[in-house]
């Protein structure tokens, strides 16, 4: 803060987004008293939703888990929880599923967004961050790849950050199979067909000059990596991606020119069931050059959400559930055995598939919406449909919420305090700007409420929220991810700070890969990444691939932004992007209905026609909800690794529909 010639307290401009907001960001004070909020609890009677107190709501919530784990076990529970959500809450929901539920599965949205990268980060550099760098060091380098990414419409504020570095004089190559805003940066663009980014990686690490020097003084594994790729020739890659050979040899000449490459990859390449070893050749790519390597995540704390315990396999910062140590420091903190502690519980879409299976009876959604966002969404809402006992945290009647048997009215981001971590690893204080609306909650005191009548109480004490962010830097001290230098004091004074932090006179580390990577040996790793095709292929009856990606105007699965007319305007309904040669081949009109088919089902779209993007290729933007919701048709296959769903890739066919 800065202090006026008044004495006041002069705001200076936020030092990510400096000053500047994206459309969401301009619209969302339309949420602050919209007509449709809850403010009261719902309880199901009689096969609706009926409003009731929150005694009643709680006592029911309660009692539905409990009964669940007397007859079934407490492997029968589960949670789903949210990249969207404060780290404090994240913290909390995985302390909630360990400690007052006692099961081992939890698990959240990221598992559909960031798995596949933060998989293979792990893996190469021992380390997953999206970034390793500020954001100011863009502009550093002279060639950047954006690979499956479109942060134009996906991540609007990187986009200054990507001008700027364009004016400074950095060369872009965009690989996507669609002309995205994006791409208008591009000093190249491939538009492969989708599915096909790990030929395309593997060709360019097969051909392009090696930096042998960065190779042997920090890397293992670069033999046999590029042995796996001998047949993945320029002209092979070509015919796979449906390229032309000089635009392959190009984007060699652009890497081999490079003194200073970073690559960037986004949820186009690697939402499928080969998105962790595809993410692998991008990072070999980027080693054999000494260049670098980032990803770009895709919700509001899409990096902390996946650090602080609210995955399936893992602890706060980064500590591993199945490290007998990891579980030991953990354990020291929540006043526990380690035995306590449940075991690896199942992923997102594993848990959704075992309450379709009978096998988990009751589960906690908050902040998600996993009715919409899921792969084969129809199966999925039947399954949640007929959950023993399903209850939903939300601010709003979501599709998910819909299908409750308690709905908790919860509180939106602007109405809590608590920190959020960026892609760069940068640990943001947000304050509270209001309180929730009567009848409303916060979702940490709902939480916590909900954790007493399970029995957990001793577990569960914390008068403010701050409480639970200084027991999280606890259960984060000596791990990778180390908050415990990061106080509130700090953020609140303006220091800028990057984890791991490891005491509070420490600067934080905006660079965690100076002094050698995250390994015990200080070496990255290289990985051996032969090809193989996506999970299902076009054919004869089903000749086209789908695509799914966002619009600028909405966010996730719409819940929140479907509800701003401001934004619902510019977008109101989904559509199908699909190139003229192809809808005139079909008999498909501009501003007509289309009806789309995958092997799972089939749903109607107006037919938007458009040069920019191949013509065995339709995109559908995924913000919409029942009958509109691209997810009825995605492909549930999962990446063996990360349990990532093929949500890039699916078999279609189309026709008009009347």
């Amino acid at each position: 803060m800065q202090v006026g010639e008044d004495g006041q307290a002069i705001p200076l401009p936020h030092p990510i987004n400096n000053a500047k907001l994206c459309v969401l960001g301009l619209s969302s004070g339309a949420l602050m008293r919209h007509p449709a909020r809850l403010t009261a609890p719902l309880v199901r009677k009689g096969g609706r939703l009926t409003p009731c107190t929150w005694e009643e709501a709680l006592d029911v919530t309660a009692e539905g888990f409990l009964r669940i784990a007397r007859t079934r076990g407490s492997s029968a529970l589960a949670v789903y929880g949210s990249g969207s959500l404060t780290n404090e809450k994240a913290y909390l929901l995985g302390k909630f599923a360990r400690l007052a539920l006692k099961t081992p599965h939890v698990d959240y949205n990221g598992r559909y967004c960031m798995s596949a990268a933060a998989t293979a980060q792990n893996l190469a550099f021992g380390l997953d961050r999206g970034l390793n760098r500020s954001l100011a060091d863009l502009a550093h380098h002279d060639l950047i790849v954006l690979a499956g990414s479109n942060p134009a419409e996906c991540l609007p504020m990187l986009m200054p950050y990507l001008m700027a570095a364009k004016r400074a004089g950095t060369r872009f190559m965009v690989i996507d199979p669609r002309h995205t805003l994006s791409a208008n940066l591009a000093d190249l663009h491939l538009p492969l067909r989708p599915g096909t980014d790990l030929a395309l990686a593997n060709a360019l690490f097969r051909q392009v000059p090696k930096n042998k020097a960065f190779i042997e003084a920090h890397t293992h594994g670069f033999e046999e990596a590029l042995k796996a790729v001998e047949g993945s020739t320029l002209s092979w890659a070509a015919g796979v991606c449906d390229l032309q050979e000089d635009a392959l040899e190009q984007a060699v000449a652009l890497l081999s020119q490079a003194q200073n490459p970073l690559i960037l990859t986004g949820r186009g390449a690697d939402q499928n069931v080969r998105g962790v070893r595809t993410t692998l050749a991008y990072i070999n790519l980027a080693l054999a050059l000494g260049g670098s390597f980032g990803t770009l995540t895709g919700q509001a704390n899409g990096q902390g959400g996946r650090e602080v315990g609210q995955k399936n396999d893992q602890l706060p910062g980064y500590r591993s559930i199945e490290n007998a140590d990891d579980r030991a420091a953990v354990a020291r903190v929540w006043g526990v055995l380690p035995g306590v502690l449940p075991g690896k519980g199942k992923s997102a879409f594993e848990i959704l598939e075992s309450i379709a299976q009978g096998e988990i009876r009751g589960l906690l959604v908050l902040g998600s919406n996993p009715a919409a966002s899921s792969p084969q969404a129809d199966r999925v809402r039947t399954a949640l449909a007929q959950a023993e006992h399903l209850v939903v945290i939300d601010p709003f009647l979501s599709e998910t919420a819909a299908l409750a048997q308690v709905v908790l009215p919860g509180s939106l981001w602007f109405e809590e305090e608590g920190t959020t971590t960026n892609l760069e690893g940068r640990v943001v204080l947000r304050r509270a700007l209001q309180d929730p609306p009567q009848g409303a909650r916060r979702d940490w005191d709902i939480l916590i409420e909900l954790a007493h009548r399970l029995g957990a109480e001793a577990y569960f004490r914390y008068a403010r929220i701050e409480d639970v962010y200084n027991e999280l830097r606890q259960a984060t001290r000596g791990a990778k991810a180390d908050y415990f230098g990061i106080t509130y004091e700090r953020l609140a004074a303006g220091e800028t700070l990057f984890w791991p932090c490891p005491h509070p006179d420490h600067p934080g580390t905006p660079q965690p890969f100076t002094q050698g990577f995250a390994h015990p040996d200080g070496k990255a790793r290289f990985f051996p990444t032969p090809y193989s095709p996506a999970a299902e292929a076009p054919d004869r009856e089903f000749p086209l691939i789908l695509t799914t990606g966002r619009v600028l105007y909405h966010y996730l699965t719409g819940n929140l932004t479907r509800r701003i007319s401001r934004l619902s305007k510019k977008c109101p309904d989904p559509y199908i992007e699909v190139h003229p040669e192809t809808a005139t081949r079909l008999g498909l009109a501009e501003g007509r209905p289309c009806e789309v088919q995958s092997r799972r089902g089939k749903a109607r779209y107006t037919v938007r026609t458009s040069l920019k993007i191949r013509p065995d290729t339709i995109f559908v933007p995924f913000h919409w909800e029942g009958p509109s919701a691209v997810n009825r048709l995605t492909n549930p296959a999962l990446d063996p690794a990360c349990r990532m769903p093929e949500f890039k890739f699916a078999a279609v066919k189309l026709a008009p529909a009347e």
